[in-house]
């Protein structure tokens, strides 16, 4: 599983115009579910996306978990993150999972950070959203499960 992590001030997701998900401060994280991911992927990147201590405590230094903050976490799936592009021009997906076994690892990972106590929105799995978002700081994370054990 990887994970794209954004520190962020706002961020929302549309649907045609409808708000589907919406948060203010926390994290934006973009989630490609690979193929073969399993529960432990899952709990890897739930442990590292509520346990990342970026943001600023008292002091300026980033110390701060997001329960320390109470910030919340708007979820996207996005497959094109297991996009292998170090070949010709058009990237390939065939590391990404196919639909039906992504959406259900993707909600484990929502209900995993619910679990943790965090307050989770997310996309819609497999429509075309329009998400928008103001990067704070900038701070952005790569999680890779598979690089992560």
């Amino acid at each position: 599983m990887r994970c794209v992590v954004q520190r962020v001030t706002r961020a929302r997701v549309t649907v045609e115009g409808e708000t589907v998900g919406e948060i203010g401060a926390g994290f934006m994280a973009l989630v490609g579910v690979q193929e073969g991911d399993g529960e432990a992927d899952a709990a890897y990147c739930a442990q590292k996306i509520s346990g990342l201590r970026v943001f600023e405590d008292a002091e300026d230094k980033m110390n701060l978990s997001l329960a320390d903050v109470g910030g919340g976490v708007l979820l996207v799936s996005q497959f094109t993150l297991l996009g292998d592009a170090r070949h010709g021009r058009r990237p390939s997906f065939s590391d990404a999972a196919r639909p039906e076994l992504a959406e259900p690892m993707f909600l484990r990972l929502k209900a995993m950070l619910e679990e943790a106590g965090l307050t989770v929105e997310t996309g819609r799995f497999r429509t075309h959203m329009e998400v928008e978002l103001v990067n704070d700081g900038p701070v952005t994370i790569l999680l890779d499960s598979r690089k992560g054990f």
